[in-house]
């Protein structure tokens, strides 16, 4: 998951010799907000290193960042989504993975924003990003949208819409006898994608490679703030 390079030098013999640098790598750090639905009951037994609820895995993620750089390059405001599906447990891989990226990023934007949710150009293990891809077996070609976002944290409730594409809504979790809110958050001190998640009730209907269905189904509304190294604290 690393940017690359070739360092060479004389040995011994006069000789040039090359070895692969695997410690160069673009820099990066974004702040975000997201939102996550996926196919697990409320709580999402992943979060705690138990197995998937119905045994398998398929989520959508949105990615609204608020500010970051790529390298060179600002990513301020712009948007991401991520789809993602495995036939079993998120670490038993054969994942497939697509992603619809913010029409209005310029190439060198889109380029760096593919790069961080493909995990590249990150310590191996330290971001969700960069985990989730080591699971992938197929990652379609990504595409590029307006993507609309739009998410509350405290409040837990979120709305993201991709014309014919994506179509996620999230609200609180409500108390099956009086309806009332309920709210529970998720605290991951040594985790890599969040430090606290507000949890919510999701739904979404997603077309294109990777199509889903949830319905009144796990939700995470939470703050990112990442890094090549993981989360910033």
């Amino acid at each position: 998951m690393y940017s690359s390079e070739h360092v060479c030098y004389r040995g011994k013999s006069g000789h040039p010799l090359c070895e692969l640098n695997e410690d160069v790598m673009t820099p990066w750090e974004i702040k975000a907000t997201e939102l996550v639905n996926c196919n697990c009951a409320y709580g999402c037994p992943c979060q705690f290193n138990a197995l998937p609820t119905h045994g398998f895995c398929e989520a959508v993620g949105a990615f609204q960042f608020k500010e970051g750089f790529h390298g060179d390059v600002r990513l301020d405001g712009l948007n991401a989504i991520a789809i993602l599906q495995w036939p079993g447990p998120i670490h038993h891989g054969k994942g497939k993975g697509f992603m619809i990226i913010d029409k209005r990023a310029s190439e060198p934007q889109r380029q760096s924003l593919l790069r961080i949710l493909a995990g590249e150009d990150t310590e191996p293990g330290k971001t969700v990003w960069n985990v989730f891809a080591s699971t992938l077996e197929h990652v379609y070609d990504p595409v590029f949208e307006d993507i609309a976002i739009d998410i509350d944290v405290d409040a837990r409730r979120g709305h993201v819409t991709v014309a014919g594409l994506v179509d996620v809504n999230a609200e609180p979790i409500r108390n099956p006898v009086t309806g009332a809110e309920h709210r529970a958050r998720i605290d991951l001190p040594d985790g890599f994608e969040y430090s606290i998640a507000e949890m919510g009730s999701g739904s979404a209907r997603v077309q294109g490679p990777i199509p889903l269905t949830l319905d009144s189904t796990y939700a995470q509304l939470a703050h990112l703030h990442l890094n090549q190294n993981g989360i910033v604290h």
